[in-house]
């Protein structure tokens, strides 16, 4: 059975501090404890902010590429009817429509209108610079928000590299210290054994 450690009240920053009882093995400890915690808060922080930004700056990029443009329903769209369950009454359903880009050319795409809509109904689309059909772009409070959630889940993620590793790091210091208590005390407790007989 190992020997095991007999802690006494904490004192802060121990490890420090100058005292016979310190050993080697104490010191390594601290700098590895200060060069976790320095390399978590580091790692976290800038994956973080390199993260949030890059998803502010795409969806800036998105709002300043993608334009809207009027397009038209190219054929009549039938209203849904109560008799269809798997379609709510009233919500939007997928419909072909026709637009013109700035250069002239025709295109047409898939979005969803209003049910019961009329052949050449005006609908609002966003298309990126290649004329491509995509999702009205977020605006600056929602890219805000985005980019923060997602900085905050890769400044997690990334802290937990350097933790984990500095965690496994001092769990195998303390074994090897624990082994070595184990060596010195077969080696001195029979003596202190020997003593205290003698002392009788």
């Amino acid at each position: 059975m190992p020997l095991k450690a007999f802690r006494g009240p904490k004192v802060w920053l121990w490890r420090w501090r100058r005292n016979p009882l310190r050993r080697r093995a104490d010191v390594i400890e601290a700098w590895l404890v200060l060069g976790t915690w320095l390399l978590t808060a580091l790692a976290g922080v800038f994956a973080g902010l390199a993260a949030a930004g890059s998803v502010e700056d795409g969806l800036a990029r998105e709002r300043a590429d993608w334009r809207p443009v009027v397009a038209r329903v190219v054929e009549p769209v039938r209203a849904a009817s109560p008799a269809q369950s798997h379609t709510v009454v009233g919500e939007p359903v997928w419909a072909e429509v026709r637009w013109t880009a700035a250069d002239g050319s025709v295109h047409t795409g898939q979005v969803r209108v209003r049910p019961g809509s009329a052949a050449g109904t005006p609908v609002t689309v966003w298309t990126d610079p290649q004329d491509r059909l995509v999702s009205r772009p977020t605006s600056a409070s929602e890219s805000a928000f985005r980019g923060a959630l997602i900085g905050a889940l890769v400044g997690v993620s990334a802290a937990a590299v350097p933790f984990a590793g500095g965690l496994a790091l001092r769990r195998r210091l303390e074994r090897r210290r624990m082994e070595a208590w184990d060596t010195e005390w077969a080696r001195l407790g029979p003596q202190w054994g020997g003593w205290s007989d003698h002392r009788q």
